[in-house]
Order: structure tokens, then sequence, then C-alpha cells
């Protein structure tokens, strides 16, 4: 006899911010939630992953003392309901490294690594959530099938809380914005 399963409540349900943060660290990690929904995402490859580790690498050496680039963190975005975002990649003020949640001004710049399957979120989804929120740039890296990354780099405009597009990279990215950073994504 199979023993019946049941969906824990967290999974058809909407969790507030106080729920959330009595969650554990291994709660938390590989979730993100959106509008109050517990959204759980699949384990990352490990090519995603070392994109995001050479991106946000190259993104903490080019950006001084005042900033701080790093993986796998949440972002609050607004507190009811409740929407939380893991992106690949945060660059935040290093004077906010104790303070918990990081939300919206703390932040420079998120980046997403688009992994199969996540293309709609992280091409509209995302996008449209981190300009409401107010971050000033948005950066996409898209896995292409000749196994050299695309970058795409977008600007806020704040006056629409919209993006602008900005440049796009293939292999080697030259931003001069927010901050002088050379990358080299073709050894990956």
């Amino acid at each position: 006899m199979a023993a019946e399963m049941v969906a824990p409540a967290w999974m058809h349900e909407q969790i507030t911010a106080e729920e959330y943060e009595s969650w554990s660290e291994e709660q938390c990690a590989g979730v993100e939630i959106v509008d109050g929904m517990v959204v759980v995402s699949p384990s990352a490859s490990k090519r995603h992953n070392r994109l995001a580790r050479i991106l946000a690498n190259a993104l903490d050496a080019a950006a001084g003392p005042e900033w701080n680039a790093d993986t796998d963190f949440d972002v609050r975005l607004q507190d009811v309901p409740l929407t939380n975002r893991r992106p690949n990649v945060v660059v935040y003020r290093a004077d906010t490294i104790d303070i918990t949640p990081t939300r919206p001004e703390h932040v420079l710049l998120v980046a997403e690594v688009v992994p199969p399957g996540s293309e709609t979120t992280d091409r509209i989804v995302k996008v449209d959530q981190y300009a409401k929120a107010g971050i000033g740039f948005y950066w996409r890296i898209e896995q292409a099938a000749t196994g050299v990354p695309l970058v795409y780099t977008y600007v806020l405009d704040p006056a629409t809380k919209t993006y602008r597009d900005g440049d796009v990279f293939t292999g080697i990215l030259k931003a001069a914005a927010p901050f002088l950073v050379e990358i080299d994504f073709g050894q990956v």
C-alpha cells in the first residue's frame, strides 16, 4: 500500500514576510517568493554556476570599495504580497553587507544567467519586477548554442521605471557602466 502524498501548506498558500523570515537557510535555498507564493527552482548546471561566479568575481574586483558583488541571496522586492527574488549575481552597497533583507535601494545591478525553462521569467517577468523596484542595471546572460554566452545589458529609466536596452556582448563583455569592467566569457 503506497502512502498518500500530501503537499505542504506552503506549496498552495501565500506566505508572509514574517513566515518566510522564520525559515532556515536550507529552506530558503533554491526558492523565490512571487506574490507570496513559493516558486521552487531546479538546481543549476555547473556551466550556469561558473558563468555566475566569473561574472560576480569580475564585478566585485571592478566595483571598488563602495560595492560588493555576490551570488545566491534574496533581494526583497516588496513586502506585501511578499516578493523575494534570488538573482544569480547582485552588486550591492558594501555598507549594507549585514542588513537583511537586502532591498532594491541597496542594489546597483542584478544579473541572471538564463537556464532552459526560465526564458520567459528572465527575459520578461524579472526585467519588469527589477525595473519597477528601481534597480539601476539588469544584465541577462544567455547560454547560446555556440557555447559562447551572449550578455544583454539594460539601464533603468527612473522616470518610467522601465529598462532601456543597453549593449549586447558576445564572448567578451566590455562595459563602461555602472563601472568599467571587462570579462571574457569565452573561457567557460
